[in-house]
Parts: structure tokens; sequence; C-alpha cells
């Protein structure tokens, strides 16, 4: 008997409890939406704050994207990304094919940069995020001014060039005549 009570106490509970609850959601989204409506005020003047321009030399990218890139890529260890308004700091990679790499596992970022072009990728997601990057020398028909850009030779400048060479010594008369005779010999 007294376990029929106490289970009919605990059912008039939760029943009072669950009506209760019901009745407490209808009240919390009008506070809910007095309040965002706060924060977003707050939110809008830090935006304001932040600099139009990056720091940084300006790669234009396909499709209308822009990378800013800071440093020397001929000597720095670290170099600083602005990628969609957010700077990234990159360490170089060591590679074997000669192209500059720098890659961050924190964020994923990986900048490849070969003489002619720079590539951005996501190694997170999985993404190329911009491709066809050059700054303004690369787009007048310069190297990019990176390690691997100083290696490629100019185009004005073959790449196999022939060393000066010294003055031959002046030939002497019978090895001249004998080839001569030879070649207006009639063959057999």
């Amino acid at each position: 008997m007294k376990h029929l009570v106490l289970a009919a106490c605990i059912g008039a509970m939760t029943l009072t409890a669950g009506a209760a609850l019901a009745q407490e959601p209808a009240k919390k989204p009008a506070a809910t939406k007095k309040a965002p409506a706060k924060k977003s005020a707050k939110k809008a003047t830090p935006v304001a704050e932040v600099p139009a321009t990056p720091n940084g030399e300006k790669w234009q990218c396909e499709l209308g994207h822009a990378i800013y890139i800071s440093g020397d890529m001929r000597r720095d260890e670290v170099i600083v990304v602005n990628w969609e308004a957010k700077e990234y700091r990159l360490p170089r990679q060591a590679t074997v094919t000669g192209a500059d790499r720098y890659f961050d596992a924190r964020s994923g970022l990986d900048l490849v940069v070969i003489p002619s072009k720079a590539m951005l990728f996501n190694k997170n997601l999985g993404q190329r995020l911009a491709d066809e990057c050059q700054n303004a020398d690369m787009q007048a028909g310069g190297a990019a001014p990176t390690v691997a850009g100083a290696l490629r030779a100019p185009v004005a400048t073959p790449l196999l060039a022939a060393p000066a060479a010294a003055p031959a010594p002046a030939p002497q008369p019978e090895a001249q005549a004998q080839p001569a005779t030879l070649q207006a010999a009639p063959k057999p």
C-alpha cells in the first residue's frame, strides 16, 4: 500500500512539473529574441575597427581572390599570409621539388610557390582555396620572389651558354689540302 501511495505522489509531481516546463519555453523565446539584437549591435563596432587594407604584398588570384604576403620569401623561415581578412603565420617546409612551401598544420593552410604562380590549399578541408596567384612583378613577366624563382634564368639569357673560347691556332697547310682531295675524289 505504501508503494501505491508513493507511486501516485511521484506521478502527480511529474504531471505538475511537466505542465510547468511546458509553460516556461513559451516565455523564453520572447526573452531570447531581444538578447541577439543587443549582441549584434555590440558586434558591429569591432568590425568597423578592422583596417581596410591588409599588410603585405598583394597577390592577385583567379576568380577575384587575393592574398597578401608579408615577409621575404628568399630568406625568412616564417611568412604571414592574409587570407579572407585573417592572418596566418606559415613556416617554411623543406621540399625535394624545388618549389617553396609554407605550411601550418594547426590552421591547415598550405602555400606552394613555383616561379610562375602560387597556390593556396587548406589541407584540413582538402580544398584548393586560391590558384594562379601572382604579384605585380610576376604579372609583368618576372619570376616569383622566392628561392625557386631566383633559380629560374631570365628569358634573354640562354640556359646553356658556352664559355668564351680562346682563339684557335692557325691551321697547317698540309692538313687542309688532304681533306679537300678526299672530298673531290669519286666514290667507287
